[in-house]
């Protein structure tokens, strides 16, 4: 008994030393720029401060509901926008690092907290005091001095309650909560599983299997088994850049698809099988946007997007097919027949097939070979490229800063300056895979930006991740192009973070219409094929010579190499996300569901036992749900945006300045169609994409403005 009361006391006692030194119960002041402590932050953190936010956010409405004043912009509103900091301090590392430093604790915390959290979303939204006092800030919006912001702050907060159940009374508020909850659960969930079976495959072959790879995954297979204790054998998972390369360049075609049918099979069966989950995800929503009038979800999420409703979702979709599918015949005709001549017998491609073949022969019409590349894309020279290119475009410079403590030994921080010297911000770089990193890339921000009421600009922190290929013993970090075009999106979305500078953080960066946000990232891109930028940058690792204009002008050449299979794969899963969303009865067969949502795009016949939906994080643990057609809505506007460019000089500063000024600055102060317009004079339509992509428009085409819906 003595025993455990001791062990009780040491606990309390042990609890309380780490509450009293938990680093999110006050601001971080004692890091340069007040960025994340992370050398102080430990896991047990998280949940003390997790609760003592929604605490402190809680007494903070309770304060706005009770002011025995009247409803005033700066005492609802504002005050609305300012409560909640002390519970964005800790979610704004506490979010990110579930997707790119997680663990089995971390996971297992998040589905702890993640009911509290919605608990928390929910009760807000649906407080009926505070939803009066904002009704009446809105309804007498008139009668305030409110500036452009203000209104737009005033309309976004509005429009959120309005949109979270506020307008719902009696058992239809309980139901709403209920969903609510549910679908925070759900999605923490599918996140969870996508990342937990990725790390469980481990595909290990032989000196006899590795026929047609290239040197360098060889060599990071063969480092790969041997810090496993296996010497003499090569391993092998699904992270994306080893897939990747496997599909593109292993001969063994029975090794092809087996890697294809284990990377396609992914969360449909066994431990973390997705498929209930999703259907479960696809259903709450439809049942939270009936209870809110809408039809389904995909009517309720794109009222506020500026495709504004499915309809002109599906014109832009169905246009883009409409021009695409005849030249994807063409790309696969030739394909199929390049395929026959190289085997010496008549081929079916498969979708293994796709990468390998397309590979060889963009390489036989182009003499273009990604791995003959990769020596001039060493990725320090890469990051002195890509961040030149914000310092070419608009004065922006990077300078490492090693007192900026990082949450893991890869992670490297920068401090980000302007043209005249000012301080921007904070820019952390996680470049490479690891177990505790989900697939893919991706931009967050550890801390958002705004302006206090005394004027002070408080500067954002943002974070790039990716998963490149990483060095081994031998050779440093070489990226492919496809690694570099992904390093520029990601990049483009941490300038859109960094550039801002408005009153209020919810209006800030990239907190803009969704089918917006990828219009910096998408214009980035852009710069890859552009012999100005690359010769800027791209020098041999070994030798320092800069890359050859021959090999310049081959990647510029082949740039439109498989454009058609490129927009129809984007397409189906636009396609597919809108299925899901716009679904207004349960689905009994998703299989069936999702070859009849892609078939007018799909490039293969269906193969049995693949499905994509049970990975697809972007719209089921995401906030792309609905949304995903954003890509290519974005890239409408990214290739006309550039074509501005070209026209005046890819680094002609007046159209930086100007890009900046009205695309990078405003955040989400303004209506990004209005922004648009403001940069280009006009709105965009679909011309410019489909010249870059060299695709000749059918007589048919609709070529209307895409910001126009008729």
């Amino acid at each position: 008994m003595r025993k455990s009361l001791l062990t009780a006391a040491v606990a309390v006692a042990t609890t309380v030393m780490t509450q009293a030194q938990n680093p999110f119960f006050e601001e971080f002041t004692a890091t340069p720029h007040g960025t994340a402590p992370f050398d102080r932050i430990d896991i047990s953190h998280y949940e003390p401060a997790i609760d003592r936010g929604i605490k402190l956010g809680l007494q903070a409405v309770d304060d706005i509901v009770n002011n025995p004043e009247a409803p005033t912009f700066q005492n609802t509103i504002v005050a609305l926008e300012h409560s909640g900091r002390e519970l964005d301090r800790v979610l704004n590392v506490f979010y990110p690092l579930q997707s790119s430093l997680s663990d089995d604790a971390l996971m297992e915390l998040s589905m702890r907290v993640t009911p509290r959290l919605s608990d928390y979303s929910t009760s807000i939204s649906l407080n009926e005091g505070l939803w009066k006092r904002i009704k009446s800030v809105y309804d007498n919006a008139d009668s305030f001095d409110l500036t452009p912001e203000d209104r737009m702050l005033l309309q976004r907060t509005y429009e959120s309650f309005s949109r979270n159940g506020a307008l719902l009374e009696g058992a239809d508020r309980e139901t709403y909560s209920r969903l609510s909850s549910r679908l925070s659960e759900l999605t923490t969930i599918f996140g969870q599983n996508v990342l937990k079976e990725l790390n469980t495959y481990k595909i290990w072959l032989t000196a006899d299997d590795l026929a047609g790879l290239t040197e360098s995954s060889i060599e990071a297979a063969a480092l790969a088994a041997k810090e496993e204790g296996r010497d003499g054998e090569y391993l092998f998972t699904l992270d994306a850049p080893v897939y990747s390369s496997f599909m593109k360049n292993s001969s063994r075609r029975d090794l092809r698809e087996k890697m294809y049918r284990l990377y396609n099979s992914r969360n449909s069966k066994g431990e973390y099988n997705n498929i209930p989950v999703l259907k479960e995800i696809a259903e709450t929503r439809m049942q939270l946007a009936k209870l809110l009038g809408y039809k389904s979800y995909a009517d309720y999420s794109l009222e506020t997007t500026m495709a504004s409703k499915p309809e002109n979702v599906y014109n832009l979709l169905n246009s883009l097919r409409d021009a695409y599918l005849p030249a994807l015949k063409n790309e696969m005709a030739e394909l199929n027949a390049y395929a026959s001549e190289l085997e010496g017998r008549p081929m079916e491609l498969k979708p293994w097939d796709y990468s390998y073949y397309s590979n060889k022969l963009r390489n036989a019409k182009y003499s273009y070979d990604e791995e003959e590349m990769r020596p001039y894309f060493e990725l320090n020279n890469v990051i002195d490229g890509v961040f030149g290119l914000a310092t070419k475009l608009y004065g922006v410079t990077f300078e490492k800063n090693p007192d900026i403590p990082v949450y893991h030994p890869e992670v490297t921080a920068f401090d980000v300056k302007d043209r005249d010297g000012s301080y921007l911000g904070v820019i952390y770089t996680d470049f490479f895979p690891r177990a505790s990193k989900r697939s893919g890339a991706w931009m967050t921000d550890f801390k958002s930006q705004w302006i206090d009421a005394d004027g002070k600009d408080s500067r954002p922190h943002v974070s790039i991740v990716m998963n490149f290929t990483k060095p081994t013993d031998t050779k440093p970090s070489l990226l492919t192009p496809d690694e570099v075009q992904t390093f520029l999106h990601e990049f483009g979305h941490a300038l859109h973070g960094l550039l801002t500078r408005n009153t209020y953080a919810s209006l800030t960066g990239t907190n803009v219409r969704r089918d917006f946000v990828e219009l910096p990232s998408q214009f980035n891109e852009n710069y890859l094929t552009e012999k100005e930028f690359l010769d800027g940058f791209a020098r041999h690792y070994q030798t320092g010579d800069s890359i050859p204009a021959e090999l310049v002008n081959r990647l510029i050449a082949s740039s439109q190499f498989g454009a058609a299979y490129s927009c129809l794969r984007q397409l189906s899963f636009g396609m597919l996300d809108m299925a899901w969303h716009s679904i207004t009865a349960p689905v009994d067969d998703p299989v069936k569901f999702e070859i009849d949502a892609t078939e007018s795009v799909a490039t293969f016949a269906p193969i049995e036992g693949m499905l994509f939906a049970p990975t697809f994080s972007h719209i089921f643990a995401g906030g792309y749900a609905a949304g995903y057609y954003g890509y290519k809505w974005a890239e409408v506007l990214d290739a006309d945006a550039f074509a501005h460019f070209k026209e005046h000089g890819i680094f002609d500063r007046e159209t930086a300045d100007s890009f900046r000024a009205n695309i990078l600055t405003p955040g989400g102060t303004v209506d990004p169609a209005e922004l648009y317009r403001r940069f280009r004079g006009h709105d965009a339509t679909i011309d410019a994409l489909l010249k870059r992509d060299g695709i000749t428009p059918t007589t048919t085409l609709p070529t209307k403005d895409l910001n126009r819906h008729d």
